[in-house]
This record gives structure tokens, sequence and C-alpha cells, in this order.
């Protein structure tokens, strides 16, 4: 048998067998009172390009601009509605969005739409080549355009509910291991990079070494190839949206772009046919667990690719999982969601009073453009903020789907023992929903130092924070199953 097939083979078995998990007992449930419930969905993707330029554009180390647009950037919005319970997902075109904009954005469409914010779920695609919505590491904030992002978000989810009519669900799990590879590795004793303010000493793990670098000993993590697929039909079989999920960080882009994420929702279209619909199709594509991951094979010598052939590797990968889909036309929505308090790693004062040091001698009144330069100020920039973060995090079923939201950029390790222990077959988790908060290492990870634990805005979180996270993502994916069973 060929690999096609044998993939093929497990995806329907697969889907047959979480369907028949829960469908016998619970497609009843859409007979309520003697009136039958009817499942609805509505999509619709609103441009968010800026309107003024330039623009700063964040993801880099030091600040950059933007006076035009490569491609357009949307917010691609999907509300669900199984006659009880409505909810919103928003996957946007941005390298992050901070918690407090996307609850702007929320309160808005809850205005709206009337759906609970604790319904809505925002994630950022982590595009590096967007405007920047908040501050990271050398570039501050273009508050021009995070004026601007909240109220397009919004209207994007009030015209996906205006869009609801009666649809079919189903999803399915493909593979592309071509596009993903863990980029953290483990160096020689002294080959690694570096830092004076990064909170770590002796570091031993490098993001990024290189093709074939000699001082590179081994990869530090695993990684999820798994390209899962959520795709909504109207009852007859017109395509109305398809949510997919990809754990590699992104592939790279001129700016303004939304890099493959953007190219992919074009692609996914044209293979299942879904161009010149009325109203028109919307694909999704959002982030996955890519915290410690990239395109990049440093084992081997450098291939050829960029955010194109990317996009094609993975769209394929998901059009392989969409023909296997068994639709269900009614399946029950449960959301939940829960305020998690951690604390930070805050500076010392030493190294506080060594950093304004450097950056009185080195800097001035110039922006920091070195990794040195960056810590530096972040590291007096993190002191003057709160020694704790309050983290949104959600679950979400769709019949036998299982969702999660975590706005952090967390490891594929993390990712994968979550959809292990995740009651709901398949899960699919989405990193930088409902906020920015951070690297979200496993504490295993921290004795080796390396770029996501260097101490700043963008990696802060206490050591223990990704075991606390995984335990109250898991407790809210058994809170929405039993839920969904109970309904």
């Amino acid at each position: 048998m060929s690999t096609g097939s044998t993939r093929r083979t497990f995806l329907r078995s697969a889907g047959a067998a979480v369907a028949a998990g829960w469908a016998g007992a619970r497609l009843q449930a859409a007979v309520s009172g003697g009136v039958t419930q009817v499942f609805r969905a509505g999509a619709f993707a609103i441009d968010i390009s800026p309107r003024e330029f330039p623009v700063l554009v964040n993801g880099g180390v030091s600040e950059r601009t933007a006076d035009r647009v490569v491609d357009p950037l949307h917010a691609r919005c999907l509300v669900l509605d199984d006659g009880t319970t409505k909810v919103a997902i928003a996957v946007v075109d941005s390298c992050m969005v901070p918690r407090a904009l996307l609850d702007e954005a929320k309160e808005a469409a809850r205005a709206a739409t009337g759906i609970p914010t604790e319904r809505m779920l925002i994630s950022a695609t982590h595009t590096h080549s967007a405007p920047a919505a908040v501050a990271c590491l050398g570039t501050d904030r273009d508050e021009r355009y995070a004026k601007y992002l909240p109220g397009r978000i919004a209207e994007g989810i009030k015209r996906a509910c205006a869009n609801l009519a009666p649809a079919r669900v189903g999803w399915a799990v493909g593979q592309d291991p071509k596009n993903i590879f863990c980029r953290r590795y483990l160096m020689k004793p002294g080959t690694a990079n570096t830092n004076p303010f990064s909170g770590t000493q002796n570091d031993q793990a490098q993001m990024n070494p290189g093709y074939r670098n000699p001082n590179a000993i081994k990869r530090l993590g695993p990684v999820d190839p798994a390209v899962t697929v959520l795709s909504v039909q109207s009852p007859e079989g017109r395509p109305i949206a398809l949510l997919a999920n990809y754990s590699t960080h992104y592939a790279g882009s001129p700016a303004l772009s939304a890099d493959y994420f953007g190219v992919f929702c074009q692609k996914i279209a044209g293979l299942i046919g879904a161009e010149g619909g009325n109203p028109p199709f919307v694909a999704l594509m959002s982030n996955g667990t890519s915290g410690d991951a990239n395109c990049c094979d440093f084992d081997n010598a450098q291939r050829k690719f960029d955010y194109f052939s990317v996009a094609e590797d993975v769209s394929r990968a998901a059009y392989e999982a969409y023909q296997q889909i068994e639709y269900h036309n009614w399946v029950p929505l449960a959301m939940q969601q829960k305020l998690l308090e951690l604390n930070v790693r805050m500076p010392r004062e030493e190294e506080v009073a060594k950093a304004k040091e450097y950056i009185a001698s080195q800097l001035g009144e110039r922006k920091p453009r070195t990794w040195t330069e960056v810590y530096a100020w972040e590291t007096v920039l993190l002191d003057r903020l709160p020694p704790t973060r309050e983290l949104k995090l959600q679950a979400l079923r769709i019949g036998g789907f299982g969702v999660t939201a975590i706005p952090c950029e967390v490891y594929g390790q993390t990712g994968l023992e979550i959809k292990r222990r995740s009651p709901l077959k398949p899960t699919m988790n989405i990193s930088l929903a409902n906020g920015c908060e951070g690297y979200l290492p496993p504490p295993e990870q921290f004795q080796f130092g390396g770029y996501t634990t260097w101490r700043a805005r963008t990696s802060c979180l206490v050591v223990q924070a990704e075991p606390k996270i995984t335990a109250a993502v898991l407790e809210l994916l058994t809170g929405v199953a039993a839920q969904a069973s109970s309904t």
C-alpha cells in the first residue's frame, strides 16, 4: 500500500472512531422540545492593511518601517452557532496583538453581535512582515495602527455573524514534515551565542546555528508536523470556511505581507474549488505550537524555500486531509475560559543599574540596534512593568473536535503533550491567541539558555509557567468535553 493510501486509510479510520464516540449519543441533542436545532456558520475576511504610511514593523531585533502593502493583510473571521451556543474565531495577519487591543475588539464585537466576549477567540498568525501592534524588542508600537486595528477586527466578526446560514462541519488531520524543524540546538561548550543582559549564564543553546554547523550537537526538542483542518460547508456542500493550523514559525516575506499564512488561504480555496462563492469562502491559517520551530533544516545543506513554496506544501497536506472529511449536519459547541496569573522573571536591582549604565554610555538617545543593546533596553523596560501577568486561556469543543487558545509562543513538545492528553481527538492548538505573553519554554529548557529563554517583555514568564498553563488548558478541555456531553 502506498504512503498516501495508508495516510488516507488512517484519516478515515480516525474520523470514524471519533464520530462513533459521540455522534450516536449526541446528534439526538439536535432535537430539543420537539424543535430541530440547526447548525449555522458565517465567515468574512476583512482587510486590515494600514491606511497611513510609513508604519513600524516588528518581528526583528531592531526597528524597521514599511511604506507599501506587498499583499493585503486580513482578519479572517468565522462564527459558529449550534442553536444554543454561538462562538467567534478570528485569525489576524499580525506578528502579535496584545490582550488590551483584542479585549477592545471583542467588546465592540459583542456590542454588535451579542456574542459573549468569553466565546471569542482571536489569534495572530505571527507574520514578521506586519505593522507593529505591540512593542517588541527594538521596535516600538505603531500607535496609529494600534488605534485602527481593533475596530477592523470587530467589524470582521460582525460581518461574519451577519453571514450566518445553515451549515455542516467536519475535520481531519494531514501531515507536512517538510517545512518544520526544531531551531534550538545544543552547542559544544563555549560556542553558543551569549547575551550579558539576558538573565542567563553559560548558554548552551543557540537558535538558528547555521547549516551544518560543526559546533551544533543536536536539536533540543520535537516538532508537530500536523496540518489540522476544520471545514465548514453549506448543507449542499458549498465551502463556507476552512480553519487550518500548522506549527512552523513563519516562512519570511517582504513587508507588508501576510507571509505564507495569506498565500495558504488563496491556494486552499483554489484546491477545493471555493473561488467565486457568495458570500465569499474564507480560509483561516492559524499558528500552532511553533515557539522553537521554523522551516530551516540546519542538520543538512540549505534548501530553497519561500513563503509561496511553504504555502503550496501546507495547502497540499490540508487538501489531502480535506478529501477524507466526514461531515456532520449538527454538532454541539462548548467553550470555556480561564484567567491565570503568573509571576514574571523580573531583573535584579543590580542588573537594572548595569543596563542603565550601558544605555547611557552606548546608546544615548538613539534606539537599540544590536542584541546587547536591545536586551539592555529590555531589562530597563521590564523593570517598569508589574511583577505578574494575567493570561487568558480558552478551550473550544466543536463536536468531537477540540481547540485550545494560548497567548504564548508555545514549544512543539508542549503542543504534542496537550494533544496526547486531550479528551478530544483531534485537538488543534492555537498560539498567540487572546494576547501575546511571550515564549513558553518547558522548565527543563531553561538550563540550556538561548534566545527564547532570554529575559525580555517577550520572554519573561516564571520558569514553571509551562506546566501550569498546560494543566489549565487540559482542565478546560476536560470541561468543554463534559459540558457538550451534558447538552
